[in-house]
């Protein structure tokens, strides 16, 4: 981050004087975003969204999160990088009411429910500000299934925002693309991941803020993206075919409650062990450990998550293993647009302390081998990563636990 030593820059600045622009040095208070430690930096691209000069890029490191670069020819040291920064525990709060509303919420389509990753609430939700004229901008894919954020003007182009996708998504030029759209007198709604619906806030500032809905999710953390695209490669070249469809998890064939995730190769279809690699919090980004959101002061108007813990709320609601949305209703904005929408949706009100999953209470903790993780993601092959981290080592600890419990089990009746 900014620190307050002065340093020695040459000026190459366009508005210093032509005659001594080659020449002439200063001393000035550095102001601009200095990255020194990973997990003070979510990556949600506010301050380089917010730079006149465009002096700051987001370049990938070795997992492919994106980090802010400042190209000091350019940086005029305004300051502007550093005071958008809304990754720290003094995000903006000041719209929201003292506690949230909590409730339990299934679309009353089951289709979109069997479609969506839990009961459809960002459905709709979403369909409502559509409906509306309003655009929507959520998480889809590029290139061959590159996780970024998307426009959407129609549900046809949202539908691709529906399931998870345990990736970090790339956010260049969208803040830009929001904050056009809102003077245009759009009304926007953004989802994502609190830090960066927070990042979002801070960047629109409060006088375009009145058309800006935000909706942001438990976020359990994100994966890198380079993971992601060389597990892509890695599974097309085992499978000797290119993948077609994917689907993080599964819950047509598994159900809610299950984390499986499917692919669709051209030449048949495939289950495989990403999530394996997610859940045991080995490649996600450094500034998750540190998450300032993960507790009910949510930086957005509405939040939505699986329903954990539903059966406390009612036993009937998710009897099916279909699927069911927690809603936290966290502003005025968002209590007045769920009302709205409230009616496409079975609706039950919940108490918030049984609504209290991992996420809203602390941050993911980290794996302690993360950074070994990400070393022998440098500098072995994939293969190497999957043999040691992935599924098939969890496979073979559990043969070689049930064989020496057999092992065990057969010494026993021998010696009785």
């Amino acid at each position: 981050m900014a620190n307050d030593l002065p340093v020695l820059v040459t000026c190459n600045r366009s508005d210093c004087d032509n005659s001594v622009r080659q020449n002439i040095t200063y001393f000035t208070y550095n102001q601009m975003i200095q990255i020194k430690d990973k997990s003070q930096c979510c990556g949600c691209t506010a301050c380089a969204s917010i730079c006149p000069h465009d002096a700051i890029t987001m370049q990938p490191d070795a997992l492919g999160f994106l980090y802010p670069v400042v190209d000091v020819g350019k940086c005029v040291d305004c300051g502007l990088c550093e005071k958008v920064c809304a990754f720290n525990e003094n995000y903006d709060t000041s719209l929201n009411m003292s506690q949230p509303d909590a409730y339990a919420a299934r679309h009353k389509d089951m289709r979109e429910v069997e479609t969506s990753r839990s009961g459809a609430a960002f459905i709709a939700i979403s369909d409502y500000v559509l409906e509306q004229g309003g655009v929507i901008y959520g998480v889809g894919y590029a290139d061959h299934f590159r996780v970024v954020h998307k426009r959407a003007v129609s549900k046809e182009e949202r539908d691709e925002f529906k399931g998870s996708k345990y990736v970090q998504s790339d956010l260049t030029g969208v803040f830009r693309q929001v904050k056009k759209d809102l003077k245009d007198g759009l009304t926007v709604l953004f989802s994502g991941t609190p830090c960066q619906t927070s990042g979002l806030n801070a960047y629109i500032g409060k006088k375009l803020r009145e058309n800006l809905i935000l909706v942001d999710i438990v976020c359990h953390g994100v994966p890198g993206p380079y993971v992601w695209r060389d597990y892509i490669a890695y599974l097309e070249k085992k499978q000797g075919s290119r993948i077609s469809w994917v689907n993080f998890r599964d819950k047509q064939e598994y159900g809610w409650a299950a984390h499986h995730e499917t692919f669709k190769f051209v030449n048949g279809g495939g289950k495989m062990s990403f999530t394996y690699l997610f859940y045991q919090h080995i490649m996600l980004r450094q500034s998750c450990g540190k998450c300032h959101f993960a507790n009910t002061r949510r930086p957005s108007d509405i939040t939505i998550a699986d329903f954990w813990g539903w059966e406390k709320t009612d036993p009937n609601i998710n009897a099916d293993n279909k699927g069911v949305s927690l809603v936290l209703v966290n502003t005025e904005k968002g209590r007045k647009l769920f009302e709205a929408v409230k009616d496409q949706m079975t609706v039950i009100p919940a108490k918030l302390e049984d609504c209290l999953q991992p996420n809203l209470l602390s941050p993911t903790k980290l794996h302690p081998q993360r950074q070994v993780f990400e070393s022998d993601y440098v500098n072995k092959d994939m293969a190497y990563v999957m043999k040691k981290y992935g599924k098939e080592k969890y496979l073979n600890k559990k043969i070689r636990s049930l064989f020496l419990k057999f092992k065990g089990f057969i010494k026993h009746i021998i010696t009785n």
